[in-house]
Formats: structure tokens, C-alpha cells, sequence
């Protein structure tokens, strides 16, 4: 590999000699790489061997520069990789001591992209745009927009042009769901007058006495006195029918234009193809979206972001609800229970990709799979190795979105560059894109802390949706009380916030006053795996194994929400031992024995999703969110036992002794279960029919 580095005319410190040392690859060092010196850069292009360019800055003019350079393969055949050197750490107050966070960088740069993964398609090539707004705005718009899309108008209020251009919908709004390309729209025409029938001759407006009609050529119903003058006056026949049914009509729309003040989807991240243009909005703001419309006529591909295995799914079992982290924490309404097949329902055309399902999914049903989490595990585990081989310590991973936390990132850099005040990210720090901020959470945190991390911190924007703050805090706060339990001391995980740049200069001065927490005395060396659970699982063993302390009852009590650990509690007095639990739990934690009357858990497997709770016909199970330290939490434990009843027959084992008394106490009053009918009840299932057929008391018709 060829690494390119360039100190942007002397502004940044870069020790190349020590970083190739480092990376063990060359590194060609620079001063004005993009300018005159951009001859070296093509040399380098041509060359054999993946290519990585230590600058940001120029990146479309070094890319368009080695599209021209002959002899340069295309960037599918052997992309070029660009890293961020500047904003990061070279202009920093700290600059001078950034070289390992720079040699993780580049490190971690080198890493082969994700792999592919199936795709989601859009396809809106009939360019059909409802426009939902009042009517002036509307058609407005519509002129601007017909030559992209085929315009259909639905009005709200105001006056129709006098000549028919688009077509015009009327009525009340009963329901606006899909996406680009499928959206449909249901609603009632419940007016008198159907706006394709009419000519907007204006008859009606003027005859009308009470001034019932305006120029939306609807009637108000509130304030019209059945005079009927409009009808008379009407030549188009059927344009006016006061005994017309309102009736819900449905039509289909390629995308959809929202002119009203509140949008006609709830949820925070709107359904591709929706584009919401308030009042109120800016108009940089409503410039934008509204050239966004412009490209969405075609056929479009995106990640399928998710996979989903419904054996591991805890959401529902024997018509019961257990966990619904996933439907609560979706910022684009994608997913939904679907109670009578007993599983989740997740809508790839509406997922948008931000991971929070599976950050909170404590099963692992849900997984992110664009980058999965082997691939994110590779990125962090690099960046912290490449680190601490430069002589760096105290890594604080700093993650944030791709979008909105990345351009803060590059100002809160340019900041420390130009105002005084301003100190930028400290040496120790180490930002990392992520797709979406979201999109990691317990198991990979941990995992980091365990690969040397001191600290793990989230940096949110206005782009994340309030209710994923919320979620990656019940994450951290369980996270820590792990470390804190196992004697590792300090703060290791914090949500950093920072609507824009204005929140700089407080986000600045609250990174520098985060003292480093106590991390692992040696770094692990295990790959995080797809499976969400495995990774968790290594990540505890090795702060368990390296644990500074313990406590002396080797539990560790974590909060309960959020806690994907822990174990059951039994009311022994109460559970008759029916196992209603076992069929219940979705991750075998909960198991019988075939050969005794016992009630076996595995805590190791239990994600406290609390089914096997509600299932219980006695109610004798209550969760308990803990990290067990003892081996054993691997292995199956008794956790509940009784006597077998042996029958009164032949003295075979049936059922438990408390079970068998349960059922005799409850029936003791029924008529159909006294005397000979009730000692039935004791014996096993051959002598209850041998019995019924050899009793004298039975005649063969009560058989």
C-alpha cells in the first residue's frame, strides 16, 4: 500500500518516518499535494497496490484528477481511500501528540469495504406527484415541477386557476401510506360538487345567496341553505348533487408534496419519496427539499439494512407480548407487532438504515447488516491496536453519524484552527464515522473497552431522533454498571449532544474535562462476531478475567431497563411446575427435564425479555437484571423442584405431587369429579382408561 500524507502547507505536524514505522508501509510525505505537487499524487495512482490519500480537503479534485491521469484503474476496480488527518487531530491544540491517533486512522483505512448485501428497490419512473397543500401554493408549485413530474393536486383551501391544467382531488384525507413509488392516498369526497365534472364557469359562485361556494368550487355545508341556485344553474350535468354518497375513493402516487403546516406522517424520518415544505420553513430549507424532489423520478437501490431471525425474536410467544424494544425505539414506523403470527413485521422500504433496532434487540433477532457488526467490530479493534502500538493511551473512541456529526466534527477542527479558544478534539480522542450514531450499542462498546478502550462516547445531532437518546442511555447506563461492578473505575461511556456549530465551543470545553476511565491491564485479541450475543459474551469474559475487583456475592445488579442480562426469580410456593415458561422462552434459558419434575434456567441465555413472566398461569416468576460472575451461568441449574405423583394404579411417576394436588383442590367442588371419577384423576393416563373400561360403575354408554 502507498500512503500519501500531506501537512496542507505546513499547517499540521506529520511524522512520516515514525508513522511508517508504525503502519510498516511507506508513507510519502507532502506539503501542497493537491496543487503543485499533484505530479506525485498521479505517479502514486498509476501505481500498483491500494492507493490511500491523507487529505479530505481536495478529495473531489484528487478523484477527478486520477479519472483523468491515463493509465489510473477506475475507482471500482481499486479505489483510492481518503482519510481526514487535519480537522481530526492536526489542527488541534494537541496536535504534536496525535501521531498514534493518526496511525489508527490510517490503519484502519486499509480495511476492505462490507460486504454487499441484498437491496431495497424504489421504482418511480411514472413520475406521479400528489402536491397537498392550499390551492394557490399548490399550483404554483405544480408549474415548477410539471416538467419533471405528472402533477395531481389535492386542495386544502384558496381559489383553482380558471383553467383546467392539472387534475384537482377533493375531500377529507382518511389515510396516506407507503413510500417512493407506492404511496396511497384514501380519502372521502363527501361535497356536492365533483371538481372533474366542473367547468369553473363561476355560475354557481354567483348564485349562490349566502356565498356558499368560493373559488375551490366546494361547497360549505356549514354555511349553505339548500337554496339549490347552484343546481339550476349548472349546465354540466351531474357537476352539483347534493344526494351524492360520500364515498372513500383510493388512488396511487409516486411521490407526495406536503404544503400544510403538520405533516400527514407522524414519526420522526419521513417515507422516501414524502417531502414536507411548511409555512413556516426557510427558504434555503425549501429550496433544497424541493430540488431534492426534482431527482426522484427513476428507479432507485439502497441497503437492506437488516436482517431478522424469527426463532430468536422475543416479541411474542403463546399469544403473549414480551419485548417491543425495536417497535418503540423505530424512528420511521418500520417495524410492527404482528400478534397473530407471533412475530415482528419490519418494512425495508421504510427502514432507514439508522440500526437502533438492533442496538436495543437484546436477542439478537435484529441485526444490523450494512457494515454488520463483524465489520464494525474489525474497525474498532484496528483503530485501538494501531493506536497503542504508536504509544498512544487512554483511547476515548469518539463515534458519530456519517452526515450531520461528521461536518461537525470538520468544524469543531477548523474552529481550534482559527479562534483561540477553541482547542479541538485532544490527542487521545479518536473519531469514528459510523453509518448512523445508533447503529452500535452494548455488546460492541464493551467489546472496545475489553480491545483497550478507555472510554466510548456518542456524539448526537439534531439528526438523531429523540427517542434513540433515550435508548443508547438505558444501553450505557447497563454498560457501566457492568465496568463499575467489575471495579473498573470512571466515567467509560457518555452521550455527547450538539445541535450544530453554535454548541462548539461547550462541546469543546466538556471533552477536555473527561479524565480518562480505568480500562483492561491487557488489551483482548478476540473478533467481534455476527452473532450479538457470541460478541457480548467474549467481551465479558475478558473484563471478567481482568476485573480490577469483585463483589463478594458475584452478582452484579444492573438497572432494568434496557438490561439484556440477568436471571428468574421463582415463587416455589407458588409454580405447580406446569413449564408454560419453557414453551414461552424464545432463547432456551428456560428448560425442563424429561426424566424428574424440574425446572432447569441457563442464565447465560436469558434476555430478560419477561415472556416467560406473563405466561405463568400461578404468576410465580419475577426477572432480575444482574451479570452473574459464577461459571455456572453457562451451565443449567435446578431452579425449581418437586416430588413426582406416582400413580394409585401401578405406581408410576406422573406430573408433580403439587400439581396433582392443585388440579384435585380446584375440581373437589364439581359434580363431575366426586368419588370413583375423582381417584381417576390420581392415576396415570393407561390405568385412567383401563379403570374407565373395567369398573363396574361405568356403563359402556358413558363412555
Amino acid at each position: 500500500m502507498t500512503i500519501l500524507a500531506c501537512t496542507c502547507n505546513r499547517t499540521q505536524p506529520i511524522d512520516a518516518p515514525t508513522l511508517a514505522r508504525v503502519l510498516d508501509e511507506p508513507v510519502a510525505l507532502h506539503h501542497a499535494l493537491c496543487r503543485r505537487e499533484a505530479a506525485a499524487f498521479q505517479r502514486a495512482a498509476r501505481d500498483e497496490g491500494p492507493l490511500t490519500v491523507a487529505c479530505t480537503q481536495e478529495q473531489r479534485l484528487l478523484a477527478e484528477l486520477a479519472q483523468a491521469t491515463e493509465g489510473v484503474p477506475a475507482p471500482d476496480v481499486r479505489p483510492i481511500r481518503f482519510v481526514n488527518l487535519r480537522e481530526t487531530g492536526g489542527w488541534s491544540r494537541q496536535a504534536d501528540q496525535a501521531l498514534p491517533k493518526m496511525a489508527a486512522l490510517l490503519a484502519a483505512a486499509r480495511l476492505p469495504d462490507p460486504e454487499p448485501v441484498p437491496t431495497v428497490r424504489y421504482d418511480s419512473q411514472q413520475a406521479r406527484l400528489l402536491i397537498i397543500g392550499p390551492l394557490e401554493a399548490a399550483q404554483a408549485l405544480a408549474d415548477r415541477l410539471a416538467d419533471v413530474w405528472q402533477v395531481t393536486l389535492l386542495g386544502t383551501g384558496g381559489a383553482l386557476e380558471q383553467a383546467h391544467r392539472y387534475p384537482v382531488l377533493a375531500g377529507r384525507i382518511v389515510r396516506l401510506t407507503g413510500w417512493l413509488g407506492a404511496f396511497t392516498l384514501r380519502w372521502v369526497d363527501d361535497n356536492p360538487i365533483a371538481l372533474d365534472l366542473c367547468t369553473r364557469c363561476n355560475a354557481c359562485v354567483a348564485a349562490c345567496p349566502e356565498g356558499a361556494i368560493g373559488l375551490d368550487y366546494q361547497v360549505d355545508l356549514g354555511v349553505c341553505r339548500a337554496h339549490r341556485d347552484c343546481v339550476r344553474v349548472c349546465e354540466a350535468p351531474g357537476a352539483i348533487d347534493f344526494a351524492r354518497m360520500a364515498e372513500e375513493q383510493q388512488a396511487e402516487f409516486d411521490a407526495v408534496l406536503d404544503l400544510r403546516p403538520a405533516p400527514a406522517f407522524t414519526q420522526h424520518a419521513l417515507p422516501q419519496g414524502y417531502v414536507h415544505v411548511p409555512p413556516a420553513l426557510n427558504a434555503d430549507a425549501r429550496l433544497a427539499r424541493l430540488w431534492a424532489l426534482r431527482d426522484l423520478v427513476g428507479t432507485f437501490d439502497k441497503p437492506r439494512f437488516f436482517r431478522y431471525q424469527q426463532r430468536l425474536c422475543a416479541h411474542a410467544r403463546n399469544e403473549q407480548v414480551g419485548c417491543q424494544a425495536c417497535v418503540q425505539v423505530c424512528s420511521a414506523s418500520a417495524i410492527r407487532s404482528d400478534a397473530e403470527r407471533q412475530r415482528i413485521v419490519a418494512e425495508p422500504h421504510l427502514c432507514v438504515g439508522c440500526g437502533a433496532c438492533s442496538t436495543v434487540c437484546p436477542s439478537g433477532a435484529l441485526t444490523f447488516a450494512y457494515p454488520d457488526p463483524a465489520h464494525q467490530g474489525r474497525a474498532l479493534r484496528t483503530l485501538l491496536a494501531t493506536y497503542r502500538q504508536a504509544g498512544g493511551r487512554d483511547a476515548a473512541l469518539l463515534l458519530h453519524s456519517q452526515g450531520a456529526g461528521q461536518q461537525l466534527i470538520e468544524q469543531w477542527g477548523r474552529a481550534a484552527r482559527l479562534e483561540p479558544a477553541m482547542h479541538g478534539l485532544p490527542a487521545r480522542v479518536i473519531p469514528w464515522a459510523l453509518w448512523h450514531t445508533a447503529s452500535t450499542g452494548l455488546e460492541l462498546w464493551l467489546a472496545a473497552i475489553a480491545w483497550g478502550a478507555s472510554q466510548v462516547w456518542l456524539l448526537l445531532t439534531d439528526e438523531e431522533a429523540p427517542q434513540y437518546a433515550e435508548a443508547l442511555r438505558q444501553q450505557m447506563a447497563v454498560a457501566q454498571a457492568v465496568l463499575h461492578g467489575l471495579g473498573y473505575r470512571g466515567e467509560h461511556l457518555r452521550l455527547l449532544q450538539a445541535r450544530d456549530a453554535r454548541d462548539l465551543a461547550a462541546l469543546d470545553a466538556e471533552v477536555r474535562t473527561l479524565a480518562p476511565a480505568q480500562g483492561v491491564a491487557q488489551p483482548a485479541t478476540f473478533a467481534a462476531l455476527a452473532d450479538k450475543r457470541a460478541t457480548l459474551e467474549l467481551a465479558l469474559e475478558h473484563l471478567i478475567a481482568h476485573a480490577p475487583a469483585r463483589p463478594a456475592d458475584a452478582v452484579v445488579p444492573l438497572p432494568a431497563m434496557g438490561a439484556p442480562l440477568g436471571s428468574v426469580q421463582i415463587d416455589a410456593q407458588a409454580c405447580t411446575l406446569c413449564m408454560s415458561c419453557v414453551g414461552a422462552c424464545p432463547a432456551g434459558a428456560l428448560q425442563d427435564n424429561p426424566n424428574a419434575p424440574q425446572l432447569r434456567f441457563i442464565e447465560k441465555n436469558c434476555v430478560q425479555c419477561g415472556l416467560c413472566v406473563r405466561t405463568c398461569p400461578e404468576q410465580a416468576l419475577a426477572l432480575q437484571p444482574r451479570l452473574w460472575l459464577h461459571a455456572r451461568r453457562r451451565e443449567a441449574r435446578v431452579l425449581h423442584e418437586q416430588p413426582p405423583f406416582h400413580c394409585i394404579r401401578c405406581g408410576k411417576p406422573f406430573g408433580t405431587l403439587k400439581g396433582v394436588e392443585t388440579m384435585l383442590a380446584r375440581l373437589s367442588a364439581h359434580p363431575m369429579f366426586q368419588g370413583a371419577a375423582a381417584e381417576r384423576l390420581k392415576m396415570c393416563g393407561d390405568c385412567r382408561v383401563i379403570d374407565l373400561h373395567t369398573s363396574p360403575e361405568v356403563k359402556i354408554t358413558d363412555l
